[in-house]
C-alpha cells in the first residue's frame, strides 16, 4: 500500500469520526432544539433533520467507505451551506461571537479530494467493485 492511498484511509476514517460525532451531538441535544435554531437563524428548519441524518449516517458511511463519493459531496454541499448561511457575515477567522468558516474550508477540500481519489483498498467501496469485476 503507498503512502498516498494511507493517507486517503486515515483523512477518509478521521472525517467520519469527526460528522459522526457532529451527527451524535444533534440527536442528544434533540432535533427540535436543532430545528429551532436552524430557523432562529434563517435555515428552515426541516434541514436540521437532514443534515443530523447526513452527518451520523454519512460519518459511518465514510468510516467504512461505503458510496465515499457521493458522501463526501453531499456533505461539501452541506458545509458550503453552513459557511453561505452562518459563517461567511462573520469573515475567515470569526468575529469573537460565532466561529468562522477556515475549519469548514479545509474539510471541504479534504471531502474534496475524497470525491475524485482512487476508492481504497480497505473500504466497503473496493469490496463492491471487486465483486462486480468478478
Amino acid at each position: 500500500m503507498t503512502k498516498t492511498a494511507v493517507i486517503s484511509i486515515i483523512m477518509r476514517v478521521v472525517m467520519g469520526i469527526i460528522f459522526m460525532m457532529h451527527g451524535i451531538n444533534k440527536f442528544q441535544m434533540g432535533l427540535s432544539n436543532v430545528e429551532a435554531w436552524f430557523s432562529s437563524i434563517g435555515v428552515p428548519g426541516f434541514l436540521a433533520y437532514f443534515v443530523a441524518i447526513l452527518e451520523l449516517v454519512g460519518g459511518i458511511m465514510l468510516i467504512v467507505g461505503l458510496f465515499t463519493r457521493y458522501v463526501s459531496g453531499l456533505i461539501v454541499i452541506m458545509l458550503f451551506g453552513a459557511i453561505v448561511t452562518t459563517k461567511l457575515s462573520a469573515g475567515l477567522m470569526g468575529d469573537g461571537q460565532i466561529a468562522g468558516y477556515e475549519l469548514d474550508l479545509g474539510f471541504m477540500l479534504v471531502l474534496l479530494y475524497l470525491v475524485v481519489a482512487e476508492q481504497s483498498t480497505l473500504s466497503v467501496d473496493r469490496l463492491i467493485m471487486n465483486k462486480r469485476r468478478a
